[in-house]
């Protein structure tokens, strides 16, 4: 004797889907190392080695301090032959281009500071500023 009828019962059926997670991590896991390991677009070739240096890039400091004092190193030069010591810093370099570094206090005139990069431009060098000092 049946107490309940059929039509009325359902069944529920699941997929348990935890193992799945495991092994789709351990999958990507294995397809992200192997995708480092092999790479088709290198080639291998030798590549020529230089046996003396490069040309590098020459550099000249020139420091600008709080009385209008200009300096090329630690050498003091008068404002009138700045360009000609310059030129004569840039040509004994053998640099592609050279670099004029300036150095200045934080209460130089920024006049003076122009003045040298003006010079460095005319005389084909790149310029590059930084400012020091308290005040």
């Amino acid at each position: 004797m049946q107490l309940r009828n059929n039509r009325f019962r359902t069944e529920h059926s699941e997929v348990d889907t935890g193992p799945l997670n495991d092994i789709l991590f351990i999958l990507l896991m294995f397809f992200l190392m192997i995708s480092t390991l092999a790479n088709p677009n290198v080639i291998k070739m030798s590549v020529p080695r230089a046996k003396s240096d490069t040309k590098q890039k020459q550099t000249v400091i020139v420091s600008v301090d709080k009385d209008r004092n200009l300096y090329i190193g630690t050498k003091p030069v008068p404002h009138d032959s700045l360009e000609s010591v310059l030129r004569k810093f840039i040509n004994e370099g053998d640099s592609v281009k050279p670099a004029i570094v300036i150095n200045a206090d934080s209460v130089a005139q920024w006049g003076e500071i122009v003045n040298v990069m003006k010079i460095a431009r005319k005389l084909g060098a790149t310029t590059s500023a930084t400012v020091s000092g308290t005040e």
